[in-house]
Order: structure tokens, then sequence, then C-alpha cells
């Protein structure tokens, strides 16, 4: 199985967990690296991104997390893991504010 047909997969603060397809990733790293050579494309996904990302699975991190924001990637992600909340604490310890009550239709 190629690299390009895996999933990155983190997990948030609220211990929810998604997954974005590593292609999305790998083509969006092999597309700034092709303008900077003046190479196509193809060459740069094939012949560099892949093989430097199936080399480590820390570099597809590395990209995915210093050079792309969650909100370029949302379109694509999967949510595979709920939150993992203790509402009842929550309930009893968590922040509170009273606030007028909405009456909208």
């Amino acid at each position: 199985m190629s690299i390009l047909d895996k999933n990155y997969v983190v997990e948030m603060e609220d211990n929810s967990k998604w997954a974005v397809p590593v292609r999305i990733i790998a083509e969006h790293r092999a597309k700034y690296f092709a303008k900077k050579d003046g190479i196509s494309l193809e060459e740069s996904l094939n012949d560099d991104t892949v093989p430097l990302f199936e080399s480590n699975d820390y570099e597809i991190h590395d990209w995915a997390a210093n050079n792309l924001n969650f909100s370029d990637v949302q379109h694509v992600a999967k949510q595979i893991g709920m939150p993992d909340v203790d509402y009842e604490d929550g309930w009893a310890n968590g922040e509170y504010e009273i606030q007028e009550q909405s009456h909208e239709s």
C-alpha cells in the first residue's frame, strides 16, 4: 500500500481523532517544491515527497503541523474518534456564567 493511500490521524485537545488523507498533505508539499524547484508537480510528488514520506512518518507530521492549518484540510478531514469528555465532572466543576435566554424561533 502506498503512503498516499494512508491517513494522517491526529488527536485534538478534546481527545477527538481526525483522519486526513496523506495524499492531500503530500500534494501540498509537492506543489510547494515544484514551484520552488521549477519542476512538475508529478516529478516533485513522485521523486521527492513520496520517498520522503515513506521513509519516515514524522516527515508527514512535520509538514502538516508546520505548513498547513486544520482549516486547510477540514473539508477532507473525517472524525474517527469522538471526544472523551466527562460531562458529569463538567457539570459539577466547570466554569459557569449566567446569560440571557435567546428567544429565536
